[in-house]
């Protein structure tokens, strides 16, 4: 059932067909074709302006070189040539700012929907993900997108328009000046070069950026995981080890930009050797015709800002070109990331509950990680609500799978897992989780501040429900010695509070939420023994509210539960409280007896 376990799979090429990429990355433009009409309409405006001012420049040479000049024509030449850039530089300001709102709301939607799906995926996905690897997908690969929505696919169809605009304007000056269109054909015979340049750059070019979005995303997990331990890196003298491996990474990154922009610096210098050598030809062959009297100086002098312009466009199409292949490299890894669905998903027909008593039975319930490694092998228990439930066993026995398991984190492969009578799979994951409190080993603290990682900005908590809370297991103790109390800062993953502190934090967490079933997780291992009488408090508190399952290192803090269940390699062995199981003397005996003698040392 695992998707993959590390970067290499993770970076596997996800390669899609342009036409699927063009479909997918349209559909994000449709609820906004209205406004992008109106983009196209102030463009096609632009273009007008454009064919115009060659023609102007044009005729303006002619009436400079005639034997009498015409200064009323000029000034009206120079008078419509001095609007036309006025008015262009009006409207291209509105269409650039136009294409920015656009754009950037476009990408804010994906934003969204990347990170929205990224919330629903499951536990496994991430724990197989790295997380710079994903933030990368969020931000990086979709900043990419903004730009191809601003700047490629409007200009695109300008400059296709320019192009086939100035074909018409070039032919039609030619056959007004010479009764043929010569000129126009002998510029137009280095196209074909220009289009086997183009498709040439296409084939490297995407192969470039793949590359890079590859590499950059590998920079990005190395930067996350490694910042992240920063404290162990320096604690066992690494850092020139870690130097060289980020060296490394970083090394191929930059070859891989290296690569992509030889390609593009290759292929524009191309496109204008091609613009310089239909130049060379128009005012070779033009140059000629005008001394023989067939054409008017004035009208090389149009015909020349015409090529100029038309291969203009080109090299923008060059660059759009360039902006299109990074676009489509990161759409590839965006869909790829939208089109990977969870494995744990609401079964057809899925119910919410309203309420829980909290009664939960495993049947024959059998689960492995990885085909045909059972991690639990055959279990079956039954706790009845409001009780308290222990399990104990060997690191590796299957304790910690068992919680994951009633929460969903992972579905089973044979069995079932009740509550209330009800298959977990017959309810809403978001139902059956809402019901459910989680106090784990490692608490993960948000950015903010106490109130807003007790309550997880929750606007039906209020104040006083919170400080109930906290007062219920004890975290008001030294909440209250803090300066600013419950508006406190927290910092990156509460780094600022010691574990035990941490820990009475979660509690109150879970415990305002109001759960019927509460999960520990090993909450209570890297503790203090002041902090741990605290918690001994609040646990025995909290076991009068719901239900109570406990995965526990100590078996100090468990003595006091209903039911201790034993697991040794996936099967439970032993079950019963406290004292029944000393009295059996068995492996529990033995965990008890082991842990009293390092007590005692």
């Amino acid at each position: 059932m695992a998707r993959g376990q590390n970067l290499s799979v993770e970076e596997r090429q996800h390669t899609m067909s342009d036409k699927v990429i063009i479909k997918r990355l349209m559909s994000y433009a449709k609820p906004y074709y209205l406004r992008f009409g109106g983009v196209l309409l102030l463009m096609i405006i632009t273009v007008l302006v454009g064919l115009l001012e060659p023609f102007i420049i044009g005729e303006s040479v002619d009436i400079l070189t005639a034997d009498e000049v015409d200064v009323k024509m000029l000034i009206i030449y120079l008078s419509i040539f001095g609007a036309s850039i006025v008015i262009n530089a009006f409207v291209t300001y509105y269409q650039v700012l136009m294409l920015q709102r656009i754009g950037q709301s476009i990408v804010f939607n994906i934003r969204e929907e990347v990170f929205t799906h990224l919330e629903r995926q499951d536990i496994e996905y991430h724990n197989n993900k790295p997380t710079g690897v994903l933030v990368t997908r969020v931000t990086n690969d979709t900043n990419t997108l903004n730009e191809m929505y601003t700047s490629v696919i409007v200009n695109f169809i300008r400059n296709v328009l320019m192009i086939i605009g100035i074909v018409i304007a070039m032919s039609l000056i030619n056959y007004k000046q010479a009764g043929n269109i010569r000129l126009t054909l002998l510029a137009m015979t280095v196209m074909p070069l220009v289009v086997i340049a183009s498709f040439v750059f296409r084939k490297y070019s995407r192969a470039a950026y793949r590359e890079v979005r590859k590499y950059l995303a590998i920079v990005n997990a190395f930067l996350s995981e490694h910042l992240s331990g920063m404290k162990i890196i320096q604690i066992f003298n690494q850092q020139k080890r870690k130097y060289k491996e980020f060296s490394d990474k970083n090394n191929d990154l930059r070859k891989a930009y290296m690569k992509q922009l030889v390609i593009f610096g290759v292929y524009r210098p191309t496109v204008y050797m091609f613009y310089i050598g239909a130049l060379i030809l128009i005012y070779y062959y033009g140059g000629l015709q005008a001394i023989s009297g067939v054409i008017t100086v004035g009208f090389l002098v149009a015909f020349a800002q015409y090529i100029g312009r038309f291969f203009e466009p080109i090299q923008q199409l060059a660059e759009q070109f360039n902006v299109l292949q990074a676009a489509f490299a990161s759409s590839e890894r965006i869909f790829g990331i939208l089109d990977e669905k969870p494995l744990v998903v609401d079964t057809e027909g899925a119910v919410d509950l309203e309420e829980i008593r909290g009664d939960i039975e495993f049947k024959n319930v059998w689960f492995a990680y990885k085909e045909d490694e059972w991690i639990l092998k055959d279990v079956s228990f039954k706790v009845n609500a409001k009780e308290s439930v222990a399990f104990v066993g060997a690191t590796g026995a299957g304790k910690t799978t068992i919680l994951s398991l009633i929460v969903r984190n992972y579905d089973i492969q044979k069995g079932q897992i009740l509550i209330d009578g009800i298959d977990i799979k017959k309810i809403k994951i978001s139902s059956l989780r809402s019901f459910i409190g989680q106090m784990l080993q490692e608490v993960f603290m948000f950015s903010g501040t106490i109130a807003s990682n007790i309550k997880l900005r929750e606007d039906s908590i209020t104040d006083e429900k919170m400080i109930e809370a906290s007062k219920y297991v004890n975290a008001d103790k030294f909440i209250n010695k803090l300066d600013n109390q419950y508006n406190e800062e927290v910092r990156e993953r509460g780094n600022n509070f010691s574990s035990g502190q941490r820990q009475l934090l979660s509690f109150s967490r879970t415990l305002v939420h109001n759960p019927r079933v509460m999960i520990l997780d090993e909450a209570t291992a890297n503790i203090d023994t002041e902090t741990e009488q605290l918690i001994q408090d609040s646990l025995k508190k909290m076991m009068t509210i719901g239900t109570m399952l406990i995965v526990a290192h100590r078996l100090s803090t468990i003595q006091h539960v209903d039911q201790i269940i034993v697991l040794h390699k996936g099967e439970i062995i032993e079950r019963g409280n406290h004292q029944v199981l000393l009295k059996q003397k068995g492996m529990y005996y033995d965990l008890y007896k082991l842990q009293y003698q390092e007590r005692s040392v």
